[in-house]
């Protein structure tokens, strides 16, 4: 009989696995059901050294250096020549990295800096009446256009509209090392325009809450709107390394994973939770797998960071009519929280196109005019969401994150449904920068 050698690893260090890894390494086993018995210490050596794995390596928060550790790691991995370290996050002291149960085995029996290995997992993506809707045409505050705040629109990428001409300040691509600003999906172009698109080519109509905000592509999702756990948090941990280099006061995430551990072990919800640590202020998307209850993914259901959830804003101006939208994720969270913090608009919102991306060809009939494009979704809501974080922001520079998200929930208008629905209730941007005003 053969060993379950990675099974006896996995009862081994269960709390240094996290549950998804730990059922990968009994998933192991399963081909063993067809094999004959004799064979099964042969396959079992060969799927050791040859199966591969993606995962987060999470270090222990010690005096020791972060780059020491990476380094033992590193060296543990040297005979393993299939298994390597990828990308580095120094925030959270933690690094990605290809690994064979062989060097899986090796690294939890022979380093006991490392706190938790976490499988690797998918991430995925998930505005003319938009404006008036959250009370971003009043004349109270016509004046804010989000100008000298910059936003990273942590998505797809960006397709240089010309929209957005001149505010694109950098870019930076995690999938294809690309260094121009493009986006193949068509995702991030539309989050784009929903918080700061200039309506130019439409003569104002389709304009974005922030049109002079400056903005920073930071492509994490592939040209079909996926990615994993390792390239979203190597995307925001770029916009931390860069925050003062190119300013950026705001981070919009409009993707999310299945939440499957707790806020405080998940490595996506640490990340962002730095980035606002740092003074950036960090916008992500509810889901949109509503109408069912706990559905809020991550990084949403981290207890620090905005999490927006969508409106049906019924394609008219007065918000009498609205309601929250049937696919707009629900809570409470994993952790039991109320979630979302805050709804704006997220259904139809008509806003950029990035023409022949993969977006634009499976869906023409989204096309609006020439310009333009319509997607529904949390990821819509977002940005909006984002946009109107630019105005405060424009209004108040010197308000930390905390008084930012202060501000937006303390200005919402309460819908007068469950918290897990509506959170405080609907953005509400003119009475968010008079609270801003206060402080």
């Amino acid at each position: 009989m053969f060993g379950l050698s990675m099974a006896n690893l996995a009862r081994r260090h269960p709390k240094k696995m996290d549950k998804a890894l730990r059922n990968a390494m009994f998933d192991l086993y399963q081909p063993m059901r067809w094999v004959p018995c004799f064979l099964h210490s042969a396959l079992e050596s060969l799927l050791k050294r040859t199966k591969k794995y993606a995962v987060i390596i999470e270090f222990q928060d010690e005096q020791e250096e972060f780059t020491v550790q990476v380094k033992r790691a590193d060296s543990l991995l040297g005979k393993h020549f299939l298994s390597r370290i990828k990308h580095h996050y120094p925030s959270v002291r933690s690094c990605s990295a290809i690994l064979t149960p062989a060097a899986l085995e090796k690294l939890l029996d022979g380093d006991p800096s490392i706190k938790t290995i976490h499988l690797d997992r998918e991430v995925r993506a998930l505005l003319d009446v938009a404006r008036a809707s959250v009370k971003a045409n009043t004349p109270a505050i016509q004046n804010l256009t989000g100008k000298g705040i910059t936003i990273a629109v942590v998505d797809t990428g960006i397709y240089e509209h010309q929209d957005l001409a001149g505010r694109i300040k950098a870019f930076k691509d995690v999938i294809n090392n690309k260094t121009a600003a493009y986006d193949d999906n068509g995702h991030g172009t539309h989050c784009a325009g929903d918080a700061a698109g200039n309506g130019k080519a439409s003569n104002g109509k389709f304009k974005g809450i922030a049109p002079d905000a400056a903005l920073i592509g930071v492509k994490v999702l592939n040209k079909m709107g996926s990615g994993s756990l390792s390239t979203v948090m190597a995307g925001v941990q770029w916009c931390i390394d860069n925050k003062e280099k190119y300013t950026i006061n705001i981070i919009s995430m409009s993707l999310g994973s299945s939440a499957i551990s707790p806020a405080n072990e998940d490595p996506m919800v640490k990340i962002v939770e730095k980035a606002w640590d740092e003074g950036m202020v960090v916008v992500v998307a509810a889901g949109n797998e509503g109408p069912e209850e706990k559905t809020i993914s991550s990084p949403g259901i981290s207890p620090k960071v905005i999490t927006v959830g969508a409106m049906n804003d019924r394609d008219t101006p007065l918000r009498s009519d609205d309601q929250v939208a049937d696919f707009s994720s629900r809570g409470p969270t994993i952790d039991g929280l109320a979630k979302p913090d805050i709804l704006s608009p997220g259904v139809n919102i008509i806003s950029l196109r990035s023409p022949n991306s993969y977006l634009d060809k499976q869906y023409k009939s989204a096309r609006v005019d020439k310009d333009y494009f319509s997607l529904s979704g949390t990821s819509m809501a977002t940005p909006i969401c984002a946009g109107v974080v630019a105005l405060i922001l424009e209004s108040q520079p010197q308000l930390s994150p905390d008084q930012v998200k202060h501000c937006l929930l303390e200005a919402a208008e309460n819908w007068n449904l469950s918290p897990y629905e509506q959170g405080q209730g609907y953005c509400d941007a003119e009475k968010a920068i008079l609270v801003g005003k206060k402080l």
